[in-house]
C-alpha cells in the first residue's frame, strides 16, 4: 500500500491527506435537517448528517488528493452508529480511489495489539470465512508500550502489504512533557525514529517502508532531525494550517527527491465554508469551498517544498 500511496502522491503532485474530521458542529444546517428528518434527533441522525457531509467533501476532491485520514474518535463519539458513519466513510473512500489512514492511535500488547491490527487493516476469521471489518489501508498507532505493541501491527502489515504510521513526534504544545526528555543524552523522540527504521526495515516497499512515522509540522528543527533518522520512512505531517505549521517549514520532512512527507489539513479543509476567505461559497456549497481550500493547500505546498 506505500507503492500505492507513493503513486497517487506522484501522479495527483499532491503531498497532501485531508483529514475527515467531523464534529457536528461543523455540518451544515440543511444536512442535518435532512438527516434530523429521517432519524430525529438521534445517534443515528447524528451519524447520518456526517456520513453526508463527508461525502459532499470527498466528492468534490477525490480527483485531486491521494489520501483521506478519518480520525475515529469523531465517530465513536456518536456510539455504534457513529462507527457505521466510520466504516461507510472508509468504504466510500476507497471507491473514489482514495488512501485511508485511519487515525486511530492504537497501542497495546499481544492479543490485544494484534486484535487492533486484525480489526484495522487485517482480516478477521469467523468459522471457515475470514472478513475485513474497517480495511483502512494505514493506521497510526502509539509506540509508547514498545516493540510489544507494534510488532503485532508490522506483522499484519506483511501480511496484508498495507501500513502504519508511528507517533514519533507529535505537533500538541505538551508533546514535549515526554517526548523531548533526555534519555541518555539524547531525546525520547529521536530513539522513538531509531525504532521506527528499525521495525521499518523488515517491511520495505519498493522505495519506502509499510511503517511511517508522524511527525507534527510545528517542530521542523526536529522535523529535519528526524528525516536524516528515518531516510526510508514516510512521514505524515499534521499540524499544517489550524495548528500554526507553515508551508515554508515543511521542506526538511521531505527527501530530496521531493518525496518521504505527506501533510495533512483537517479543519482547514472540512470547515473551509466558514473561513472568511471562501465565505462566498455559504453552506450550501461548503464542499466546493472544501475543493478550493485544498488546492490552495495544494499550491502552497509545492510552492514551498519543490
Amino acid at each position: 500500500m506505500i507503492n500505492q500511496l507513493v503513486g497517487e502522491i506522484k501522479k495527483k503532485e499532491a503531498p497532501v491527506v485531508v483529514g475527515l474530521d467531523p464534529m457536528l458542529s461543523y455540518v451544515p444546517q440543511f444536512i442535518k435537517d435532512k438527516a434530523f428528518k429521517e432519524f430525529g434527533e438521534t445517534l443515528e441522525g447524528a451519524s447520518e448528517a456526517i456520513f453526508e457531509y463527508n461525502k459532499g467533501i470527498v466528492d468534490a476532491i477525490y480527483d485531486i488528493i491521494p489520501a483521506v485520514k478519518p480520525q475515529i474518535a469523531m465517530y465513536e463519539q456518536f456510539g455504534v452508529p457513529g462507527l457505521v458513519a466510520f466504516s461507510k466513510t472508509v468504504n466510500y473512500c476507497k471507491s473514489k480511489g482514495l488512501v485511508v489512514i485511519g487515525d486511530i492511535k492504537r497501542g497495546d500488547i499481544g492479543s490485544t495489539s494484534t486484535a487492533y491490527a486484525v480489526g484495522h487493516i487485517g482480516k478477521v476469521e469467523v468459522g471457515s470465512k475470514s472478513y475485513y471489518p474497517f480495511d483502512e489501508d494505514f493506521v497510526t498507532v502509539n509506540p509508547y508500550l514498545g516493540t510489544d505493541g507494534v510488532k503485532p501491527f508490522v506483522d499484519v502489515c506483511k501480511e496484508e502489504k498495507k501500513g502504519i504510521f508511528v507517533l514519533v513526534k507529535t505537533s500538541n504544545p505538551s508533546s514535549g512533557e515526554f517526548q523531548d526528555k533526555l534519555v541518555d543524552g539524547r531525546p525520547l523522540y529521536e530513539l522513538v525514529g531509531e525504532k521506527v527504521s528499525e521495525w521499518g526495515a523488515e517491511a520495505m516497499g519498493d522505495d519506502y517502508s509499510y511503517v511511517g512515522a508522524v511527525v507534527g509540522a510545528t517542530y521542523p528543527k526536529m522535523g529535519e532531525v528526524l528525516r536524516k533518522i528515518m531516510p526510508k520512512t514516510y512521514i505524515l505531517v499534521p499540524g499544517y494550517g489550524a495548528q500554526g505549521g507553515k508551508a515554508e517549514d515543511l521542506k526538511p520532512y521531505f527527501n530530496e527527491d521531493g518525496l518521504g512527507a505527506i501533510v495533512n489539513s483537517s479543519r482547514g479543509i472540512i470547515c473551509a465554508y466558514k473561513n472568511e476567505k471562501y465565505s462566498q461559497f455559504g453552506e450550501e456549497g461548503y464542499a466546493d469551498a472544501s475543493r478550493a481550500a485544498t488546492v490552495d493547500m495544494i499550491e502552497d505546498i509545492n510552492s514551498a517544498v519543490r
